[in-house]
């Protein structure tokens, strides 16, 4: 029977035999059974993952769900909801990228890890973006990605101060969407439409993840670039980085997390939280995704993934940091992550001085896990 959740379009040659290698490739075991205490009462408030402490007060809190599974893909810690679907955001990206390559698409090192990425619009990140183009016969305007502002602020100022405005090729998942317009022109699909849920990329993607995750995908939407968007628990989201860090070398998983975690700077960003957690713990394979959303593999197999209720990102950092760190993994690897200042008046000193502008430091956002 056709699949309900995506609308019928004329076939353009079908991803069978690639979803049929694809699904063999990533599912290795078969999931582990959730614990009953995991499967959060409908209407329940999930629990508290940080707290905003302003001068000694609690202001504000965040609440969340997350998982964590054992080397062995076992469940051994999970907080509020992680059966439910959730939409990942841009942590579903290193399966998107994963798609990519099954597809055919010659990516590679940088590329690949662009492909992958929520990058800052930094220089070399447009500039690698437009070669990918190239290197296929396309250009921006083949882009569907929303025009956007680069994320990082000195590429901001200077792509101003230069007169040029928003342009798709600054948009942060620009990667992702030339990553899938050399998707298709391996596999011999159309170019145009490439982000309708139809689209044989785009199956071929859904096929993907479900493999990867170990669970039928629950709800498409619609990402803020346009891209198709795949709901699916947060307990699967952590099986499948999981399953990118343990897959077989050279395998189109495997690829995809190599790439990452060799060049964590063209995934986020200079400066970048995934940057900085991926240069600081060796093997850590790292994505957040919109409205608080973060997913981590550690090499021997472990993973954790959680969602903020409220869709905060200010929060991702100390909660990421704080189960990392109940991992075994050393706190002051962490630390960037795990400090988030609150700041009030003025310290005195020079504007320009650090994050906070010349701003005192009156308090902290801190992981309550």
């Amino acid at each position: 029977m056709p699949d309900a959740r995506i609308p019928p379009t004329p076939e353009t040659g079908g991803p069978t035999q690639i979803t049929t290698q694809i699904t063999t490739e990533i599912t290795t075991e078969t999931p582990a059974e959730t614990p009953a205490e995991a499967r959060e009462t409908p209407g329940a408030a999930p629990p508290v993952l940080a707290e905003v402490v302003r001068s000694g007060f609690v202001e504000s809190r965040h609440r969340g769900s997350l998982v964590v599974l054992g080397p062995d893909g076992s469940v051994e810690r999970a907080l509020g909801d992680v059966v439910s679907p959730v939409f990942p955001r841009s942590s579903n990206k290193p399966m998107q990228a994963a798609a990519m390559l099954a597809a055919g698409a010659r990516l590679a090192d940088e590329r690949l890890a662009l492909a992958s990425a929520s990058h800052s619009g930094e220089p070399f990140h447009q500039g690698l973006v437009a070669e990918v183009l190239a290197a296929h016969g396309l250009g921006e305007e083949d882009l569907v990605c929303p025009p956007a502002l680069p994320l990082d602020g000195a590429t901001l100022e200077a792509q101003l101060a230069s007169g040029r405005g928003r342009t798709r090729i600054a948009m942060n998942c620009s990667g992702k969407h030339a990553g899938m317009l050399a998707a298709c022109v391996a596999g011999g699909w159309p170019t145009a439409g490439y982000t309708d849920p139809g689209h044989p990329f785009q199956r071929l993607v859904l096929a993907t993840v479900e493999a990867a995750t170990g669970e039928p995908v629950a709800h498409i939407g619609v990402d803020g670039c346009g891209a198709p968007l795949l709901g699916f628990s947060l307990t699967g989201l952590a099986r499948a980085f999981r399953g990118l860090v343990r897959a077989a070398p050279g395998s189109p998983a495997r690829r995809v997390a190599d790439a990452m975690r060799a060049h964590p700077e063209y995934v986020a960003g200079t400066g970048q939280p995934d940057t900085l957690l991926m240069r600081a713990v060796p093997g850590a394979l790292s994505k957040a995704g919109a409205e608080g959303v973060q997913a981590v593999a550690l090499p021997d197999g472990r993973a954790v993934a959680f969602k903020l209720e409220d869709g905060s990102a200010r929060a991702r950092g100390p909660v990421v940091a704080a189960a990392l760190t109940a991992l075994g993994v050393a706190p002051a690897a962490l630390a960037p992550l795990a400090d988030v200042p609150v700041y009030g008046g003025s310290s005195g000193a020079s504007p320009a001085a650090g994050p906070g502008g010349g701003a005192a430091r009156v308090g902290e956002v801190r992981a309550t896990i």
